[in-house]
């Protein structure tokens, strides 16, 4: 969870569970998680796996499940901006902008 603590930094409209870090609007959420490589015939495991999910809310309010995309980017500023312009080709908005981060 130490990239997602430093990624928290880099994306100020996020809230973070203790688990994953959650953008929210009216239409989406996104979800970053983090996981390890599950490849046991590393030795080392190396950067975590930081997986981006995009939900669309749906005519019920319910935020139901759309794509997602894993990241695994030692560099944290490189890892956060290529995030960042994922977040914005998946919902077409900046998620920097408050209060309509998403």
């Amino acid at each position: 969870m130490v990239t997602l603590k430093e990624l928290y930094e880099y994306f100020p409209t996020s809230v973070y569970t203790g688990k994953a870090l959650v953008f929210i609007s009216e239409d989406w959420k996104i979800e970053l998680t983090e996981h390890q490589n599950a490849d046991f015939s590393k030795r080392s495991s190396g950067c975590p796996i930081i997986r981006v999910k995009v939900f669309k809310k749906a005519l019920n309010g319910e935020f139901l499940p759309g794509h997602y995309e894993d990241f695994q980017i030692d560099n944290i500023s490189e890892l956060a901006s290529q995030i960042e312009r994922y977040i914005q080709a998946a919902v077409g908005r900046n998620i920097r902008e408050y209060p309509e981060n998403v």
